[in-house]
């Protein structure tokens, strides 16, 4: 097992301190698993893999995650999701362990997230790519154009649309993806 866990390092350019930094363990225990000195726990060995990132089932079959997992995307690829009026185009599907959603929103002129704001776990940010649009966040409100970005706590309510006559184009990450 300690092989295995020093080889996936080694193979993704990870340090034992940066491997121990990313799954929240010692560095001593990364150093004691890999010299198979100590057995780790399952909930102990999920936690390593964490750092990678990579599954329990994926480690024991030999699989690595990163070589089964799509890097590259085609503009077909791309997930659509349309709510009516507003179309996200995220890149890539939801994976279990990804911890970043990446997509393109197109608002039509008049489009609205709705009246409630919006309210999630999460971070986000994004640029205005073309048009305009208001971005409300708690009491902030202002309005954005080509070349302008936020970057806010989503569990702050948030409301974006677009009050202008052309359509507006935008590009956002939400970090855990929040659907």
């Amino acid at each position: 097992m300690g092989e295995r866990i020093r080889e996936l390092r080694h193979q993704k350019g990870v340090s034992q301190r940066e491997l121990a930094r990313r799954s929240g363990v010692t560095n001593g225990m990364i150093s004691l698993i890999e010299q198979n000195k100590t057995s780790p726990s399952v909930a102990l060995l999920k936690k390593v893999l964490s750092g990678f990132p990579m599954s329990l089932a994926d480690f024991f079959s030999g699989v690595d995650e990163a070589e089964s997992t799509p890097v590259f995307f085609a503009a077909h690829q791309l997930k659509v999701m349309d709510n009516g009026a507003i179309r996200f185009r995220q890149l890539g599907e939801q994976v279990l362990g990804r911890s970043m959603q990446i997509m393109t929103e197109t608002y039509p002129p008049g489009a609205d997230t709705g009246e409630t704001m919006l309210s999630h776990e999460s971070e986000e940010g994004g640029f205005v790519i073309r048009g305009q649009i208001e971005v409300t966040v708690g009491h902030q409100s202002t309005l954005l154009g080509p070349g302008d970005g936020y970057y806010f706590d989503s569990r702050l309510p948030h409301r974006f649309r677009n009050l202008g006559n052309d359509t507006c184009e935008l590009i956002s990450a939400c970090s855990p993806p929040s659907f």
